[in-house]
């Protein structure tokens, strides 16, 4: 029993993953509609704010610190914690 085995050539890299515009329209994309559909169903609009506001930074945070911007991230966390302490 004889088989004739090709080597299977090695798989090219992929390339890095980048933040682009399509995926910022995507994404607000969504948003719109998941805001609009929120109110459709009689969701006050300060607590549609509020949940889109929230979910928007912790997007921003998770991108803040898988980008290595770790520094723009302690001074945000900074300027939040003294912006609390004053009221």
């Amino acid at each position: 029993m004889s088989q004739s085995s090709s080597p299977i050539p090695p798989a090219a890299p992929l390339p890095d993953a980048r933040w682009g515009p399509t995926h910022a329209l995507i994404l607000l994309i969504a948003i719109f509609t998941f805001g609009t559909l929120l109110f459709r169903e009689g969701t006050p609009i300060g607590a549609i704010l509020s949940l889109l506001g929230g979910c928007g930074a912790i997007g921003a945070g998770t991108l803040g610190l898988a980008g290595g911007g770790r520094r723009l991230i302690a001074a945000l966390a900074e300027v939040a914690v003294r912006s609390g302490a004053d009221r």
